[in-house]
Formats: C-alpha cells, structure tokens, sequence
C-alpha cells in the first residue's frame, strides 16, 4: 500500500488543531491506558491498520499484557481481564463509534453515565470523536502502519 498524501503536510494548522484536542484528552484526567484501549477498539472497528498498529504498541510500552491487548476486540467475552470502568468505556466507545447503526441508544448513555461523571464522559466521547477523525484521515489516505513500513 502505498500512501495517497502527507496530510500533516497538506494541512499543518488542521492537523494542529486535532493535536490540540488530543492535548486537552491527555490532561484531561482519563487514565491513560484507558483512553489508549478505546483509541484502540475505535480503530478496531474502523479497520484503521495504521492506528491499530500505533496503539497496540503505545499499549504494549505502557505494561499492558499481550494477553489483554489481543482481546480488546472480544472484551464482552474476556471476563474479568477487563475492569468495571475499561468496560464501560469500551461499550460506550462502540456505540459511539457506530453511531449510524446503533443511534447511541438511552440504555447505552445510562449504563456509561452510571460508571463517568459529567465530565469524564463528555471527555471521553470527544476522545472517541477524535480518534474516528484520526481514522478517517489515516485510512482516506492510506496512512502506511510502522510494521508495514519496515
């Protein structure tokens, strides 16, 4: 694959401004691991290889177990591998993500709400927002993943 444009250098103040936002989410209070899992399952259920591949190894760095990173796509069936609060985040990310499909239900807001405050939530979905415009850029461009690049 071969990539279709440098959009960093296209759009240097666009690409500038997502960096602003991915700021604000890394000082927002979220712990870091949790946010790099949902980075990582939106990016699963986009099909962004070039995002998959960076935050499975942003995962690895930060401790996380091979064992858990290999079943983020399957956290519904991995028992208590995953806390009460990545699981909320991981569900709320899905629904979020497939917005166009599951029209983010009441029952689907509740159970996250009951788990993040206010805030936490409204931080969380715009690192959800975030990441779907990272993967929507990556895969528009075919951004070429660190491992197919060696």
């Amino acid at each position: 694959m071969t990539q279709r444009m440098d959009y960093n250098a296209a759009s240097p103040a666009g690409m500038k401004a997502l960096g602003g936002v991915y700021g604000h989410v890394m000082q927002s209070g979220l712990p870091k691991i949790l946010v790099d899992l949902v980075y990582l399952r939106v990016s699963q259920i986009n099909g962004c290889a070039y995002c998959i591949d960076m935050h499975s190894r942003d995962l690895l760095k930060e401790g996380v177990n091979v064992e858990k990173l290999v079943l983020v796509p399957a956290w519904r069936e991995a028992g208590a591998l995953f806390d009460a609060t990545e699981r909320a985040a991981l569900a709320w990310a899905e629904s979020v993500t497939r917005v166009a499909e599951t029209g983010v239900p009441d029952a689907d807001y509740a159970a996250a709400a009951s788990v993040f405050g206010e805030r936490q939530l409204a931080d969380l979905t715009i690192a959800i927002g975030l990441m779907n415009a990272y993967n929507r850029m990556a895969i528009g461009f075919r951004a070429v993943p660190f491992a197919a690049a060696r």
